[in-house]
């Protein structure tokens, strides 16, 4: 008797079929992945990426149309009827403190000669002519009234008159002196008017067309050649602000009032 030929069983039978065909598809899948390998790259579609927002960095395109340089605002801006400046330097400023009294001219009008000699203060009113003393006492009694209106009298007419500006006066005389008064009735005009001939009195021009006594004496002494005590006297008749703006002229130009040798009243101003 032949032996028997042992059989493989059945369940190794199944294993061997599976393994033949899982090699089959692990060559099938290699030459695949090999064929695709083999395919250029620049072939594969690029990946769709979503837009990018818009920003300063990518806001201009390539072939985008420039854009003009910003416009430049002026910071300032000249009319349009401003004149071409002139190649002319400007003028100098001038000094505005004056060296001297402005324009007013006469016998009222300060003139004073630094160099010259001092004129002398007087204060005894029996040294005065028996006309001018007259005069003096009628103008301090018309003050102490109070009433303007008894300057009437004294002022005069025509020629007679007072000079009581520098400039021409129209109408009444009297209404322009109250009209000079901060109350608006011409008590400070009358006020000042006292104080005035109260003060010490000069005796300017003796001898000349223009020979006068004036009060207050300040008027013929230059401000720097007051000494103390005169300077309490002028303050009586003037504030120290006065003083100052007066220091710039040298010279004394409050109100001061004239009488001549014969007794007429000449002038009562103040001003240069």
């Amino acid at each position: 008797m032949r032996p028997k030929t042992e059989t493989a069983p059945r369940g190794a039978l199944r294993l061997a079929v599976i393994g033949l065909a899982a090699s089959l598809v692990l060559a099938l899948y290699a030459s695949t992945a090999f064929a695709l390998s083999e395919i250029k790259r620049e072939e594969i579609p690029a990946p769709v990426l979503p837009p990018k927002p818009v920003t300063e960095e990518n806001a201009t395109p390539e072939k985008s149309v420039p854009m003009p340089d910003p416009i430049q605002t002026p910071t300032t801006t000249p009319p349009a009827d401003t004149e071409e400046p002139s190649d002319e330097q400007p003028a100098e400023p001038q000094d505005a403190t004056p060296t001297e009294p402005g324009g007013a001219t006469g016998p009222a009008a300060p003139n004073l000669d630094p160099e010259g000699p001092l004129p002398e203060i007087v204060y005894d009113l029996s040294r005065l002519p028996e006309p001018v003393a007259r005069m003096r006492t009628l103008l301090v009694e018309a003050a102490k009234t109070g009433d303007i209106e008894k300057l009437r009298p004294l002022v005069g007419q025509g020629e007679a008159m007072p000079q009581l500006s520098f400039g021409d006066i129209e109408g009444d005389p009297i209404a322009f002196i109250k009209g000079l008064s901060g109350d608006g009735e011409g008590q400070e005009i009358l006020a000042i008017m006292e104080e005035v001939l109260n003060a010490g009195y000069v005796h300017l021009g003796e001898g000349t067309d223009e020979d006068l006594y004036v009060w207050p004496y300040f008027f013929g002494i230059p401000l720097d050649k007051l000494d103390p005590r005169q300077k309490v006297e002028l303050f009586k008749i003037v504030t120290a602000g006065d003083y100052e703006d007066m220091k710039q002229y040298g010279a004394y130009v409050f109100y001061r009032l004239g009488i001549t040798p014969e007794g007429r009243w000449a002038f009562f101003v103040a001003g240069d």
